[in-house]
């Protein structure tokens, strides 16, 4: 209870607020005297309580749980004696333009001030040139010098404060700037003691982090990563790039990933994080928390590891089937799931609706024509549906109506029904044509005379299968998700080795006529071979000697079934980083529709049933179980 020019400040520990108030406003205020004492770290708590409880019981009756809310709040307040206030002291070399934003910004709120802010402050006055280096490059990205290195790009624009999440992210593996504050004043993390000498050490990190980040070589090849993701255009979320940007530089400059690999792994996670929308609500939090994962890994192989776990963690099966759809059920053109199911389009080289030029090509940033290359189509015309009595704009604007054409086809078809404008649009190509173009778009024969939602929840389920393809095609460089550039019949009449091995079913034993957890053992078995090895190929449909059976002896209801339980065997028994380098498709082969599953070599030791099940690794044509000492010795050899 304090007064002071008329002017009273008093806490009330019953409600556990602060009060302020004038005297002479409040003339019938009653206030408690030498209340003062609370402040004096030499008081005795329990005395000043006893007291206090004594006075205020006079004038009303106190329960039990009054007194004890009372005391604890009184000690609260106590406690404010071991507060630190911290003041940020400008330097006598600090130029009074400075002092003055500083000042002006604190105290008129012309802008509210952030972490960022408060950090940037601290270089202007220890490191004046490192945030004046931040500033610069941020211009020269805007406002390129023609024919000189820039780091000028199609994706973002940066701004100095998503530069510096960058830079800490590197130097102190934080995402959470208000450590990172501390860290800079100079505080120790461990005895929270501050010191000039440590504040030095920690802007000599910053400066060396940070020349990395303005490194104009990394920054565009971090740039390849986000094109390889099937990005062409401007990133809506800064954060979610800049976090990448973190993850690669960890990964290229201190662990030294195989630049290819690397590429591929940031491009999938720059993939993943954009789909889910993993750094756009509590960013901090989700990098902090993927920073942890990576505080104790010290080589290339663990770190490719704990992200591809990561990825196996979070792309589940009930996301790409359920959650996806779902996401898909929007109109918005800033959606995540729009942005990304134009970068699978372009994983996939997609051509544009009722067009030979691919979606990737019309989407050149290069290019500059007063109308763009390719438009959103609405696939039911806006007008047409109108007529039909659809008018909302989120029902008319869904994401699954719409379809990347190129803009004379656009005008087309204008406000015709589908029925109407398909006709036209289709007439230059044959039926095998249209096929794929319907299978790359999510479409299907017939859906210009279904019924407007029906249509729609189809072709989201469409859209989200597209996208997965294209994510696995990502995760697999190209060749493991799609019919790569060695024929299927070379491989078969090769014969099995240390690299191919046959399977006639995947789960059904061929003389009971029943599934057999035996038969999908032995398929896990030679997958598990592969992924501790040097990777390899299992087809499925095919006997030992090669001969064609075909994938319809295991009775599955469709491939797709056969597909989803595949990836739940590999998932549940061998674990999400094996689900992450585990691909396939089926092929025609002599008549027969037959699986192959590719698989790469895991970076980890896969285990078939846990870390205490059964350890496998491929020898000439045949699977090995390894056990013992010659366990131990070959993971400390590979792994």
């Amino acid at each position: 209870n304090f007064k002071k020019d008329n002017i009273r400040i008093a806490f009330n520990p019953l409600e556990e607020k602060f009060e302020v108030m004038s005297a002479s406003i409040r003339q019938d205020s009653v206030w408690i005297p030498d209340v003062s004492l609370l402040w004096s770290k030499e008081s005795d708590l329990f005395s000043i309580v006893s007291e206090y409880l004594e006075r205020i019981s006079t004038s009303r009756e106190l329960t039990a749980e009054d007194r004890k809310n009372i005391g604890n709040r009184i000690a609260r307040v106590q406690s404010l004696n071991n507060f630190r206030i911290t003041a940020l002291v400008l330097s006598a070399e600090t130029s009074e333009e400075e002092i003055a934003e500083v000042f002006v910004r604190i105290n008129s709120m012309g802008k509210a001030l952030n972490q960022a802010d408060f950090i940037l402050t601290l270089m202007a006055v220890f490191w004046d040139e490192g945030r004046a280096d931040l500033e610069q490059f941020c211009r020269d990205a805007r406002e390129p010098v023609k024919g000189q290195p820039s780091p000028s790009n199609h994706f973002i624009d940066p701004d100095p404060d998503q530069l510096l999440r960058a830079s800490v992210g590197l130097a102190f593996r934080r995402a959470r700037l208000q450590f990172v504050y501390s860290i800079l004043q100079g505080k120790d993390l461990e005895t929270n003691e501050y010191s000039d000498e440590t504040r030095g050490r920690q802007f000599d990190r910053l400066r060396y982090s940070q020349g990395l980040v303005l490194d104009l070589q990394l920054w565009h090849d971090f740039l390849k990563c986000i094109h390889e993701a099937g990005f062409r255009r401007s990133i809506r979320s800064g954060l979610t790039l800049m976090y990448c940007y973190v993850l690669y530089l960890i990964g290229r400059t201190e662990l030294k990933v195989p630049e290819a690999t690397l590429r591929r792994t940031i491009a999938q996670w720059f993939f993943m994080a954009t789909i889910t929308g993993r750094y756009t609500s509590n960013g901090e939090t989700a990098m902090e928390a993927d920073l942890a994962q990576l505080r104790n890994v010290n080589d290339a192989e663990s770190f490719i590891g704990v992200l591809r776990k990561l990825l196996g963690d979070t792309l589940t099966g009930d996301f790409w089937d359920i959650t996806l759809p779902n996401d898909l059920a929007v109109s918005s053109t800033l959606s995540p799931s729009l942005a990304i199911y134009e970068a699978a389009q372009v994983i996939l080289d997609a051509p544009a609706l009722f067009s030979t030029a691919t979606i990737g090509q019309l989407l050149d940033p290069s290019l500059t024509a007063p109308r763009a290359d390719v438009e959103r189509h609405h696939l039911w015309p806006r007008a047409y549906l109108s007529e039909k009595g659809i008018s909302q704009v989120p029902r008319v604007n869904q994401i699954a109506n719409l379809a990347y054409v190129e803009w004379h086809d656009n005008l087309k078809a204008g406000a015709k029904s589908p029925a109407e404008y398909l006709p036209v649009l289709t007439e230059p190509f044959p039926q095998s044509a249209v096929d794929s173009m319907y299978e790359t778009h999510g479409l299907f024969t017939g859906w210009e005379t279904m019924e407007y939602d029906e249509f729609l929840q189809q072709r989201r389920e469409r859209m989200a299968a597209i996208i997965r393809r294209a994510y696995e095609r990502l995760s697999g460089g190209g060749a493991a998700a799609e019919p790569g550039p060695i024929d299927l019949t070379a491989i078969i009449e090769g014969g099995e080795s240390d690299a191919v091995e046959f399977k006639s079913t995947l789960r059904m034993n061929l003389h009971t006529g029943k599934p057999d957890g035996r038969i999908e053992h032995a398929a896990l078995k030679t997958v598990a071979g592969f992924l501790n090895t040097a990777g390899g190929t299992l087809i499925v449909g095919v006997t030992d000697d090669g001969e064609p059976v075909g994938i319809e002896e295991d009775q599955f209801k469709n491939e797709d079934h056969m597909s989803l339980h595949l990836t739940s065997l590999v998932k549940d028994r061998l674990g999400a980083t094996a689900a992450t380098l585990v691909h396939h498709q089926f092929e025609e082969y002599e008549d027969h529709r037959v699986m192959r599953v590719t698989c790469e070599r895991s970076p980890v030791a896969v285990y078939l049933d846990g870390p205490d099940g059964e350890f496998f690794v491929r020898a000439t044509a045949a699977t090995l179980q390894l056990t013992g000492s010659a366990l131990v010795d070959y993971v400390a050899m590979h792994f």
